[in-house]
Order: C-alpha cells, then structure tokens, then sequence
C-alpha cells in the first residue's frame, strides 16, 4: 500500500456542501501533508512508534484539521470548516 489521503468521520459529508475552490484547496494541502509524511516514514507499515499529533491547517474560504496514521500510510481529514471568505 502506498501514501494517500482520505476524508473520514463527517468530513466527507460535510465536503458534498463546500464550494468547489475551496475543496481544491484542502485536496491541495491534503496532498502536500501525503508527499511530506511519506518522506519522512519512509517505512510506514513498520514503523513502530507514536503517531503524530493532528493538526489544523487554513486555506482561503476555511480550514481543515487533520490525522496522520503512519502505520496506514494515510493522512485523514477529520473535519473541515467552510467559512466561505
């Protein structure tokens, strides 16, 4: 299994009502979070300790908080909040 992300939790529903732009953007930075943890778990399904804390990230119209599961090589949004600004 390689690196990726997914919505979880209702985050995915609530994305069925975000605008359009700023869904790009979490699927943006969604994306950055996959490319920086796979570099740094180079060997995710073997690794063996604590995963890291979650964490919030803003992006125009919003923010979006976030989980990283090393041993699932996935980072998972766990809610995202649409402003709309």
């Amino acid at each position: 299994m390689s690196w990726g992300w997914e919505y979880v939790f209702g985050a995915e529903e609530a994305a069925r009502t975000a605008a359009p732009a700023f869904l790009t953007e979490v699927e943006r930075k969604a994306a950055e979070l996959v490319r920086a943890a796979e570099a740094q778990y180079l060997h995710g399904r073997a690794y063996e300790g604590d995963d890291p804390q979650s964490g919030d990230i803003t992006v125009p119209g919003g923010m979006f908080t976030y989980q990283v599961v090393v041993r699932a090589e996935r980072v998972y949004v766990v809610q995202i909040t649409y402003l709309g600004f």
